[in-house]
Order: structure tokens, then C-alpha cells, then sequence
């Protein structure tokens, strides 16, 4: 006998869940009957309207798209958002990185609730920004958690985890884009067929509350470089922060971006001071940091100018040994 097709929502907004829509299309196992993402946005110098990553796929492939403001319970347009929703009669709910608040008439409105494909191996690193925190910290794995969505934030119960090794190269770019095809092929997996995910819904595990972290949202400010950190740390901090806010320095009133970095092969000096110049050379400018380590920019960029590689860095004559960036 063969198995009901399951109706499935659909809510993602940027690549992140482009590539996890785009998947399920391909697999064309189930209907998707809707597909929700966040409102238009004008972006550019021409201020143009601009379409999700999301949005591009569905509308590539014909599939309803909803983009309602939110799903507030105490106005009447959240309201009727929710109504909507309901009204769809889904079998389940898949969502990645939406960006709405999902209030629990909405939760609870599919058969089988909202899964959520999340980019950290909870209950660690809960939040806005789990792959850029992962980094920071220095771990060395992160995955994708699939999980069974409730009222908390990232707090549900945990249906299938995958692994992804953070190597020394990796940036919050790379990790992005291997986490992003991970969640896809586990969200096949987990919606295979209604048996399938009912037994994966009856095997779920709640998350270890004690073991839980919060990755908070990045911001610009916090990705200045601090010399007085260690070159481990400045160097998880630079990969973290790629490709965005991207780590800078100040430097005579502008601030020098910082693409790339590796660790240093020369030896510090005795005396020397956290943000001082040690060498500038074919692999990069060589800079003190904590306790005498010294790490070495490979990739930096001057306002209104492109990223300079090493030797264009000795070429603009812009920087000199024995200076203290700040």
C-alpha cells in the first residue's frame, strides 16, 4: 500500500533554507503547499526590491508564497496570519532560519507539528548566530540538529543530529554552506515517508538544559581586533566573523578589514607590545599579539579599495615595521 504524500509548509529566508527547499523540491516525495519567508526588502544604492533566497526558489518552481509582517497574537493582522496558516491544513511545518517569532496556535497548527533545521549540535549554541559562536569558541565539530519546535527558543526535542568538522581553514562562510546541505539531506531523511517521520517523532530526545548555550547575535563593534587576545583566539575571531561583520583594525582613523589570516612562523620580540608590526613580507604583515605570539594577516582592505593579498600590501607602502595597530 502505498504511503500518503505529506503536505508540508515550508518557512526559510535566506540560502541557509533556500538549500533545504530547493532539496525537497527535487525529491518531489511530498506537496509543498506553501512556502513562507520574510517580506520583500529594498536593498542596493538603487534601493530595488529584492526577493529572499527563499522566495527565488518558490516562485522558480510555482509554489504559493506567504510573507506575512508576524504572527502576533495581539494584533488583528497576526491574527489573521495565523488563521491563514491554520487554514492550510499542513501535515508538518519545516523551518529554517525564518526569522519570525512562531507563537504556539501556529506551532501546534500542523499534524505533526514544526521541525526546525538548526545550525549547531544543541542544546549548544541556541540562538541567532550558532555557526559564527562555534567558531569563536574554538570547537572543533558543529552539525545540524533537527529538532520538534515548542514556545522556547531552540529548546525542542531533538529528532536527528549530523557532524561537521571544524577545520583550521574554515570560516562562518564555508561552515554555512556545509551545514546548509547537511540540514537538507537530514530533512529528506527525517521526511522519507509518514512512517518515517512518525518513527523519528517517536524516537526524539528532549535537549540537556544543563549542557545548554546561547549563541547571541553578532555585532559590528565586537569584531575589532584586540591584540591583547591570544593568536588562536584572534584567529578563531577573524574566521568567525567572515564574511560577516568581517574583523577589523583601527588604524589612523579608518578601519583596516581583515579578510585572512594564518599563524606566524617568525619569532616575537622580547619586547614587544601587543599590536606592533614585526615584519611585512611575501606572507603577509606579522603582528604581536598576547604573550609575545605573533599572527600573520594575509588579507586586508582598505576603505573604497579591494582586499590586497600580501604583495599588494608591500606595495602600498601603507604600513611599516614597528608600528602599534590598535
Amino acid at each position: 500500500m502505498d504511503e500518503r504524500l505529506l503536505r508540508i509548509i515550508f518557512a526559510g529566508t535566506p540560502e541557509f533554507a533556500a538549500i533545504a527547499l530547493q532539496a525537497l523540491v527535487d525529491e518531489n516525495v511530498h506537496e509543498i503547499i506553501a512556502v513562507y519567508t520574510q517580506p520583500d526588502r529594498k536593498s542596493g544604492r538603487g534601493q530595488k526590491i529584492s526577493y529572499s533566497a527563499v522566495k527565488e526558489v518558490a516562485v522558480a518552481h510555482q509554489l504559493p508564497v506567504y510573507q506575512p509582517l508576524h504572527f502576533k497574537s495581539k494584533t488583528e493582522d497576526g491574527l489573521a496570519s495565523q488563521a491563514e496558516l491554520i487554514a492550510l491544513n499542513a501535515d508538518v511545518m519545516i523551518v529554517a532560519a525564518y526569522g519570525l517569532i512562531l507563537p504556539k496556535a501556529v506551532l501546534e497548527a500542523p499534524k505533526y507539528g514544526c521541525l526546525n533545521i538548526h545550525g549547531s549540535l544543541l542544546p549548544k549554541y541556541r540562538g541567532a548566530a550558532p555557526i559564527q559562536r562555534a567558531i569563536e569558541a574554538q570547537e572543533h565539530q558543529t552539525g545540524i540538529t533537527i529538532m520538534k519546535m515548542d514556545i522556547g527558543l531552540d529548546t525542542g526535542d531533538m529528532i536527528v543530529k549530523t557532524i561537521c568538522p571544524i577545520e583550521t581553514a574554515d570560516t562562518s562562510a564555508s561552515i554555512h554552506d556545509k551545514l546548509a546541505h547537511q540540514g537538507a539531506d537530514a530533512i529528506l531523511k527525517v521526511l522519507k515517508s509518514e512512517s518515517t517521520l512518525n518513527e523519528y517523532l517517536a524516537q526524539r530526545i528532549p535537549q540537556d538544559e544543563s549542557q545548554a548555550t546561547y549563541a547571541h547575535k553578532l555585532t559590528k563593534a565586537e569584531a575589532q581586533i584586540n591584540w591583547a587576545q591570544s593568536a588562536t583566539q584572534i584567529h578563531a575571531n577573524i574566521r568567525a566573523f567572515n564574511p560577516w561583520p568581517i574583523a577589523f583594525i583601527a588604524h589612523e582613523e579608518i578601519n583596516l578589514r581583515v579578510w585572512s589570516a594564518t599563524y606566524s612562523k617568525i619569532q616575537s620580540k622580547l619586547d614587544a607590545v601587543p599590536g606592533e608590526i614585526l615584519a611585512i613580507d611575501q606572507d603577509g604583515v606579522h603582528v604581536s599579539c598576547h604573550q609575545q605570539q605573533v599572527i600573520c594577516i594575509n588579507i586586508l582592505q582598505w576603505p573604497g579599495a579591494k582586499p590586497f593579498n600580501p604583495q599588494q600590501i608591500q606595495q602600498t607602502n601603507k604600513l611599516h615595521v614597528g608600528q602599534v595597530l590598535i
